[in-house]
């Protein structure tokens, strides 16, 4: 389910059919609308779509740069990545079991439409060089290879990447920090990534 007018434009916008579709004063009244929004000022504009008619990550006819997400549990942060990969893309994002779900109300409001543009995959099907994103010790990412398809691989808000995930990845490398914070939002590490591997291939 879809709220507010912009969302619900974002979908229509790439050709998906609503499933159902209320505007309030034309075949709903304001105040059905607002009995079942989840808003605190209630939309004029509810659809509902269907999951399946959202882009999928198809690993053979992929973008060559995305966003493997490792039990990133936050919506507003999964949302946040969905909106940096539409905007720093084209990118693709492929989520692990424990993400929280980007159809959620709280995600939905976050990619500000994205999700209706970014294809979404699960996390063991990301294609390209696995660029795991670690907080310290890794390779600078301004002097990291991010040529040819790249998934760069991001870990949970407070645990990070386990070893293993690490350990299985090409390459791991961080975002230089001062002396002090311990790392960076997960979603401010994405917009980074995709900056820079964007900003390396002119």
């Amino acid at each position: 389910m879809v709220e507010g007018e912009d969302l619900v434009e974002a979908g229509l916008a790439v050709g998906l059919e609503p499933v159902e579709l209320l505007v309030a004063g034309e075949n709903v009244s304001p105040e059905v609308l607002a009995s079942v929004s989840g808003l605190p000022h209630p939309s004029r504009r509810i659809a509902v779509f269907r999951r399946d008619d959202l882009p999928r990550l198809e690993p053979a006819a992929a973008p060559e740069v995305g966003l493997a997400l490792w039990h990133v549990g936050d919506p507003g942060n999964v949302g946040t990545i969905l909106r940096s990969a539409d905007a720093l893309g084209p990118s693709f994002v492929a989520l692990s079991a424990g993400c929280a779900d980007p159809t959620g109300p709280k995600a939905l409001r976050a990619s500000m439409g994205a999700v209706f543009r970014v294809p979404l995959g699960r996390f063991e099907d990301a294609p390209g060089r696995r660029v795991a994103l670690v907080a310290r010790g890794g390779e600078s990412l301004k002097g990291a290879d991010l040529g040819g398809p790249v998934t760069f691989v991001l870990g949970s808000e407070r645990e990070g990447l386990p070893e293993s995930v690490v350990r299985a990845s090409d390459v791991r490398v961080s975002i230089p920090l001062e002396r002090g914070p311990e790392s960076l939002n997960v979603a401010v590490a994405a917009a980074i990534a995709l900056y820079e591997r964007r900003r390396s291939r002119g």
